[in-house]
């Protein structure tokens, strides 16, 4: 849960920075965020959630 909730919190502050930045517009992050809601609830979801917790993992096994 940690891990999901510190993703979450980059990607909005990563939204944010482009938003604010003039990189990204606000009917496009509305757009990702639409489509995060539908992949969450599609039969992909499973796999994007072992596979973000795969590179979590392995992100984290690197570190001394």
């Amino acid at each position: 849960m940690v891990i999901s909730l510190s993703v979450i919190v980059l990607l909005f502050v990563l939204a944010w920075i482009f938003l604010r930045g003039g990189g990204l517009k606000f009917s496009h992050a509305l757009v990702c965020v639409l489509l995060g809601f539908y992949l969450a609830n599609s039969s992909m979801a499973a796999s994007i959630h072992d596979g973000v917790a795969a590179t979590a993992s392995a992100i984290s096994s690197l570190r001394p």
